[in-house]
């Protein structure tokens, strides 16, 4: 009975010796299955992460180009807008350079038709100075 006994003490251990055996191979297998699924993702992770800063990329240049062409509509508008700020401005002054020759010509014109007015009351107040 102690020969079973010692069999029976015996045979877990040898059961315990086998399933660590067991174990360490299922350990193994699983870190190598781990290890190539780590490789294959980091290369997949490495592709999308480059496709990402492909996009970013892309966007960025994008961006650059629409502020850059913005920046060019802004500057066309702003010249266009002061050439037609100026034209304006050279029409505005000019007509009313106009109404001031006109103003001027009709002053000089009231002028002359008062002269010729007081010429004519004073011959006709004064009728007895020409006889």
């Amino acid at each position: 009975m102690e020969h079973e006994t010692s069999r029976k003490r015996m045979k877990p251990s040898i059961q315990s010796e086998q399933d660590e055996t067991r174990d360490a191979s299922i350990l193994e297998a699983a870190r190598k299955e781990d290890t190539e699924l780590a490789v294959v993702g980091s290369e997949e992770m490495e592709l999308n992460i480059t496709q990402i800063h492909e996009k970013i990329e892309r966007f960025t240049e994008m961006i650059s180009g629409l502020l850059e062409s913005g920046k060019s509509m802004l500057k066309e508008l702003s010249d266009e807008f002061e050439e037609q700020l100026i034209t304006m401005h050279k029409e505005i002054i000019e007509k009313w350079q106009d109404e001031i020759k006109e103003l001027r010509f009709s002053d000089a014109s009231n002028e002359e038709t008062n002269a010729i007015l007081h010429n004519a009351r004073c011959l006709l107040q004064n009728p007895l100075i020409e006889s």
